[in-house]
């Protein structure tokens, strides 16, 4: 019995430490510039990213795929063998060229990263841009993706906010953190 309770506390405080380790992750920095609700307008610099091209826009079926390439490279899957730090979120772009991205750790520049082993992931600048963004906890799946995207689209329509392109998914979390979980979905809106 006693067992059973240490194991318990033990795997407690193990899943705690994880959630505030990732606390230390770097994210883009980026400006809200209203809040509408649960929504907000959120304006991101121009960020250098390595990219992989899905073959679906689907979380539950290219996700992982895609988390795979672009970890790679990070890990050392470069022509220098070098090790990238991990930021946060992982992007994936759901449209018809579906998509996923890291955004590299901001003291990089593009023409300071090593290029890719993969040859599926390149190293691209995304240029400046002005997010609606709705947040969301839990894990994630198609589905809650789809409702979570379809309560922003109201949301803008409601305002009279116009949009460009397709949705994305951002994940802030790594797989085993199962508490305070955050995701987010987001579309470009029209300045």
């Amino acid at each position: 019995m006693w067992f059973a309770v240490v194991t318990f506390v033990f795997i407690g405080i193990a899943i705690s430490v994880m959630a505030f380790k990732n606390a230390d992750i770097e994210t883009p920095a980026y400006t809200v510039v209203r809040k509408l609700g649960e929504v907000e307008i959120r304006q991101y610099p121009s960020m250098v990213v390595a990219k992989t091209s899905l073959n679906s826009a689907s979380f539950d079926q290219a996700g992982n795929q895609g988390f795979r390439s672009i970890a790679g490279y990070i890990f050392g899957g470069n022509e220098n063998n070098q090790k990238i730090a991990m930021t946060a979120p992982v992007v994936m772009n759901m449209g018809d060229s579906a998509s996923m991205y890291f955004v590299m750790p901001s003291a990089y520049k593009q023409e300071s990263l090593p290029i890719p082993s993969d040859k599926n992931v390149q190293i691209e600048t995304v240029a400046q841009k002005t997010l609606a963004v709705l947040r969301y906890g839990g894990f994630s799946s198609d589905e809650k993706i789809k409702v979570h995207c379809e309560e922003l689209r109201k949301s803008l329509q409601e305002q009279g906010i116009q949009t460009v392109g397709a949705y994305l998914y951002m994940g802030y979390n790594a797989p085993w953190d199962v508490i305070n979980r955050r995701n987010e979905v987001a579309i470009e809106v029209v300045n």
